[in-house]
C-alpha cells in the first residue's frame, strides 16, 4: 500500500515501469491523465470501478478535450447508473457496464459483522438512542437546541467531524450550546455511563459500529458546504436518517430523500418537528427505516458484477 506519486509524466512513467502492473483499477472520480496515458502505452488493462458521470463535468464541455482523450485509456467502464452510461455513449464509448456502486456491498457487509460495543450498551440502556455522525458546527446549530429542550427518555451520541480537544471542549462546556450531562468516550472507563444523557465520541474508527445502536441517526455535512457524509452507513441498519439541506450532489441521498427514508431539514424548527414525529411513533421509525434497508438491499451486487466482468 503506497500513495500514488504526483501525476506528472516522469512520475507516471517511472511508477508504471517499477510496478509493472498486470491490471489497474481506478475508482469513481479518479482520472490521472499521465498515469492513464502510460498505462495505455504499456497495454495494461485499465478499468474504472463505480464510475459516475454528470452533465456538468469537464468531459462534456467544449474545452474538455484533454480529459475526453484520457477516457480512451480505459479498457472498460463499470458505472453506477444508466445516466453515466448514456453520457459516455454520447462521446462514442460502448465499453460500458452499469454495475452499481461497491459502497452498497461494503455497508451491507458492515451490517452483518459483529458491531457489539459494551460501553454503548451501558450508556444506552433501555432508552431511545439518537446518533449524530460526522457533524460540523453548522449541523450543531440545527440540533443542539433540541437536545437541550427534549424531555423524552433519549440518549444522544455525538460524533463530531473535528475531534480536536479545543473543539470538543467548546461543544461540551459551552452551556449556550450543550446543556446536558455529558460524557466523553476518552473518560468512559472512569464514569457510570448510565447516569449521562450525552456521549461525545472524541475518537475515530467506531462510528459505523455505534450506528448499529441508533434508533435515529443524523448525518452531518449537509447544513454547510463541507459536503454531506455517508448516509448509507446508518441507513443499512434500517433506521430513519436525517440530513441537512445541501445534498443535491449525493445521488444516494437524493434517491433516499425522494423515497422517504432520508429526511432533509433546513432549520432548528424543521429538525425538532421531524425528530418529534419519529420519537413519538415507533411505527413511523420502522416504516422509514425499512425504506433505507430495502434500498441498500436492492443496490447490492456491484462487486460481483465487476469481478464477473473482468
Amino acid at each position: 500500500v503506497v500513495y500514488l506519486p504526483l501525476d506528472t509524466r516522469a512520475n507516471a512513467r517511472k511508477f508504471v515501469q517499477l510496478v509493472n502492473p498486470a491490471m489497474v483499477i481506478f475508482v469513481k472520480y479518479e482520472f490521472w491523465i499521465n498515469y492513464l496515458n502510460e498505462l495505455k502505452k504499456a497495454q495494461v488493462p485499465t478499468y474504472l470501478l463505480s464510475g459516475i458521470f454528470r452533465k456538468d463535468q469537464i468531459f462534456f464541455k467544449p474545452y474538455g478535450g484533454m480529459m475526453r482523450k484520457a477516457l480512451h485509456c480505459f479498457t472498460h467502464f463499470f458505472v453506477q447508473n444508466d445516466l453515466s452510461k448514456e453520457l459516455l455513449g454520447s462521446l462514442g464509448f460502448t465499453n460500458v457496464t452499469v454495475s452499481g456502486d461497491t459502497r452498497f456491498d461494503r455497508v451491507a457487509e458492515i451490517a452483518e459483522r459483529d458491531n457489539h460495543l459494551d460501553f454503548i450498551e451501558q450508556f444506552k440502556g433501555d432508552a431511545l438512542c439518537v446518533v449524530f455522525g460526522s457533524s460540523w458546527p453548522a449541523d450543531e446549530e440545527i440540533y443542539l437546541q433540541y437536545l437541550n429542550t427534549c424531555k423524552a427518555n433519549i440518549k444522544f451520541i455525538i460524533a463530531p467531524h473535528n475531534i480536536h480537544p479545543t473543539e470538543i471542549a467548546v461543544l461540551r462546556d459551552n452551556k449556550q450550546k450543550l446543556d446536558r450531562k455529558v460524557a466523553l468516550f476518552s473518560e468512559k472507563d472512569t464514569l457510570n455511563l448510565p447516569d449521562y444523557e450525552v456521549l461525545i465520541l472524541d475518537t475515530i474508527g467506531i462510528l459505523t459500529k455505534v450506528y448499529s445502536y441508533a434508533d435515529i441517526a443524523y448525518v452531518g455535512g449537509g447544513m454547510g458546504t463541507s459536503g454531506l457524509h455517508n448516509v448509507l452507513e446508518p441507513a443499512v441498519f434500517g433506521i430513519p436518517v436525517i440530513i441537512g439541506k445541501n445534498y443535491q450532489k449525493f445521488n444516494e441521498a437524493k434517491e433516499l430523500v425522494a423515497l422517504g427514508g432520508v429526511l432533509s431539514v433546513d432549520s432548528k424548527e424543521a429538525f425538532a418537528e421531524v425528530m418529534n414525529s419519529l420519537v413519538n411513533s415507533a411505527e413511523k421509525r420502522k416504516i422509514v427505516g425499512n425504506i433505507n434497508r430495502e434500498y441498500i438491499t436492492t443496490k447490492k451486487g456491484a462487486t460481483n458484477a465487476f469481478l464477473k466482468g473482468i
